[in-house]
């Protein structure tokens, strides 16, 4: 873990079962960098989350002295330049490589997770579309995994080591699993992604990630519940 005060006090506002939050945690413990976690109730936020991110309101926050950033991958990438000097490196050297890991991300954030999301909430129809809109995109990762020179045949997108990509969808990786529990539905087949399905569970147990990672079970239940009061139709007066 880093020195106490070194590079300044650092504090992450966010909420435990926050894929977004477990992007920044997962960061924070492969650099070694000790922090302080504020654990936010999202019903009734706090003064100083709604100060920290006047724009958005929303998790995750650090606080790196008495300065906030927002956003989960402009944080882990904050944290990759504020910590250079500490490895690993979350960022590829190479301005091409640099660029292809934040495509990626995007794509992630972009094109994934809003339909990961439609699924959780989605009925009927709806539901199936998001399920096979999900399915679609977990597929042209698959084939990056196997095609794509800068992590073809590697154990991370980031190579050998964790990287930016790994984080923005290894953080998601109990949530994927807990939506697929919620709906009853098979986001990422191993017989389909067997090099997707390989690279979660390496990402999984890996050092600094497991430990931070949510429990799986609470997870599922967590979304499990929240899918049961959007979805159910309302009682008869």
């Amino acid at each position: 873990m880093a020195r106490e005060g070194e590079r300044g006090q650092v504090k992450l506002l966010g909420a435990t079962l926050s894929p977004f939050v477990v992007r920044v945690r997962i960061a924070l413990a492969l650099k070694g960098i000790d922090y302080e976690f504020i654990q936010e109730d999202l019903k009734t936020k706090s003064e100083l989350l709604l100060q920290s991110n006047p724009v958005y309101k929303q998790i995750p926050v650090l606080v790196h002295n008495g300065k906030p950033v927002c956003e989960s991958m402009i944080i882990v990438q904050y944290i990759e330049e504020a910590w250079d000097n500490k490895a690993p490196n979350l960022m590829p050297k190479d301005p091409y490589d640099r660029a292809i890991a934040r495509f990626w991300a995007a794509f992630i954030d972009d094109k994934l997770f809003p339909y990961l999301r439609a699924a959780l909430f989605g009925q009927g129809e709806q539901l199936q579309k998001a399920v096979e809109d999900s399915v679609t995109n977990f597929l042209l990762i698959e084939e990056a995994l196997r095609t794509n020179r800068c992590f073809a045949g590697k154990a991370y997108f980031g190579g050998d080591e964790i990287g930016l990509i790994d984080i923005a969808l290894g953080g998601m990786s109990t949530f994927i699993k807990a939506v697929e529990k919620a709906t009853d539905s098979v986001l990422i087949d191993p017989e389909k992604m067997p090099l997707l399905t390989a690279w979660m569970d390496r990402f999984c147990k890996s050092d600094g990630v497991k430990e931070v990672m949510p429990d799986p079970v609470k997870h599922a239940e967590y979304l499990c519940a929240r899918r049961a009061s959007m979805v159910s139709p309302p009682t008869a007066n």
